[in-house]
């Protein structure tokens, strides 16, 4: 009894695995020719992207060929240039460096090293890839960025002068309040700010940007003491 429910459900079970294998059999075929269409797309796209690459190919080896070599090429720049051999660049290669050594040090006077740097810029070789950017931009950055302060000023005492008075002077600094500086700067002259006399000669130091804006301030901030009036007892 047990062995015939047994191939019962055997039979049953195998029927339908028989039944779903034909089912994915039937649905397999179709996915097949749908698959089948899509790659026949995919393969004559690929192909038609494989005769383009093959084009591009053939158009670069052709150019290519007409390339010239680097020596040639090499050959054309220095005839460009003007540059007929090593040591034409050599010698350039040698002003350029000192140049730049002049303005690094700041090696005054400053015109001077624009007059040596424009006249580098006027040559041919100038433009040859190892010196083109320092020639014509890094060291003109350099020459650009080169502040060159005013020489200092020589000032021969007159009669009635002080030191407030000519710390003054539009010429000078524009701002009595800055005559410490002038005292400073004479101090092997002047043993008493209040006392100079004629025919001293004082230099007249540059102030620096922070000198400049505390002496401003001082004298912006400056109040002067109200003046006393006489009262007349009535």
């Amino acid at each position: 009894m047990k062995f015939r429910k047994f191939l019962f459900v055997f039979f049953v079970f195998s029927l339908a695995l028989t039944y779903t294998s034909f089912a994915q059999e039937k649905m397999t075929t179709e996915q097949w020719q749908n698959e089948m269409n899509m790659l026949t797309e995919k393969k004559t796209q690929l192909t038609n992207e494989v005769n383009a690459l093959k084009t591009d190919i053939a158009n670069l080896k052709a150019q290519y060929v007409k390339l010239q070599s680097p020596d040639d090429c090499m050959k054309e720049v220095y005839a460009l240039l003007g540059i007929t051999s090593q040591a034409d660049i050599d010698n350039f290669r040698n002003l350029v460096n000192a140049l730049e050594a002049k303005i690094d040090r700041k090696e005054m006077p400053k015109e001077d090293r624009q007059a040596e740097l424009n006249q580098l810029k006027s040559q041919k070789v100038s433009y040859y890839p190892e010196f083109f950017d320092k020639v014509h931009y890094q060291l003109q950055r350099k020459l650009d960025a080169w502040e060159v302060k005013a020489p200092e000023i020589q000032y021969t005492v007159v009669k009635g002068d002080c030191l407030w008075n000519i710390a003054k002077k539009k010429e000078h600094y524009a701002n009595p309040f800055a005559w410490p500086k002038i005292y400073g700067a004479n101090r092997d002259q002047i043993k008493n700010p209040n006392l100079i006399y004629p025919q001293q000669i004082f230099k007249i130091p540059n102030l620096t940007d922070e000198e400049k804006a505390h002496y401003d301030k001082i004298r912006k901030n400056y109040k002067p003491a109200p003046v006393k009036q006489d009262q007349t007892e009535k």
